[in-house]
């Protein structure tokens, strides 16, 4: 029996896809991204913190079969709202086995299935995935070289060579920029010019900053790592949006 582990589950999510959605979420995480939502998801494995005085575990052992049966309790909302599943971490590639099988097993349900992913993982392992994927979600952490390596703790030469690589299939893709005012807010030329060159136009959904994980650290014992950095506000995102438009970027 094809086994992973998960975190989370969120039902009812709106902002992972298209429709309402169930969003699951995969255990473990290569890059190490100073402003992650979801820091808990990063070490691989099921661990135990200390909160409050009390250990509390992070992670769970759950079957392909079990996982399906949570998702698809949802199929009346997916089928009146045209929304479906959405794979999401942590990094989910870091799981190839276990996604695969979820994936061909909510196909076989006829559910809509997206992916949420950094795109840092073996290229056939992400074009595996692509194959049994309605959409990819994919994250771009930042345009420079430099900054991507202090900023996530990975190269991004991978993650642009694999986004080229899906660009050569036919899966539908949605890129997705966060915006964090200080850290990756500049540079636009050497986005726009990189987006430029992909093989075909992507849309693009810029996202917000937010501080809600501050929590998370703290209460895991974690070190906050952007605690002075604020949130941007409308009028900041809204200059963002309409420079990338400026560009020629199909901005959601």
């Amino acid at each position: 029996m094809m086994m992973g582990i998960i975190f989370d589950i969120k039902r009812f999510a709106i902002h992972d896809g298209p429709g309402i959605r169930t969003t699951l979420f995969l255990k473990g995480c290569p890059l190490r991204c100073r402003w992650c939502h979801n820091p808990e998801s990063q070490g691989f494995g099921i661990e135990s913190f200390s909160v409050n005085g009390d250990s509390m575990a992070v992670g769970r052992e759950i079957s392909v079969d079990d996982a399906v049966r949570l998702i698809s309790r949802d199929m009346v909302f997916f089928d009146e709202s045209g929304g479906g599943v959405t794979f999401s971490g942590g990094e989910p590639l870091s799981q190839p086995e276990f996604l695969m099988a979820l994936l061909e097993a909510c196909g076989a349900l006829g559910l809509h299935r997206a992916v949420d992913t950094s795109g840092y993982a073996p290229t056939s392992i992400l074009l595996d995935v692509a194959a049994q994927a309605d959409l990819v979600l994919f994250d771009l952490k930042q345009a420079d070289a430099d900054a991507h390596l202090r900023q996530t703790g990975v190269e991004q030469a991978l993650i642009h060579e694999n986004l080229r690589a899906l660009c050569g299939t036919g899966v539908p893709i949605e890129l997705r920029l966060p915006v964090i005012p200080g850290v990756n807010d500049t540079g636009l030329a050497a986005l726009c010019n990189f987006l430029a060159s992909l093989p075909k136009r992507l849309p693009v959904r810029v996202l917000p900053y937010h501080r809600a994980a501050m929590g998370k650290y703290v209460r895991f014992g974690m070190p906050v790592p952007l605690p002075d950095t604020a949130e941007p506000t409308m009028a900041q995102m809204e200059s963002y949006r309409a420079q990338l438009k400026a560009e020629g970027v199909d901005v959601l």
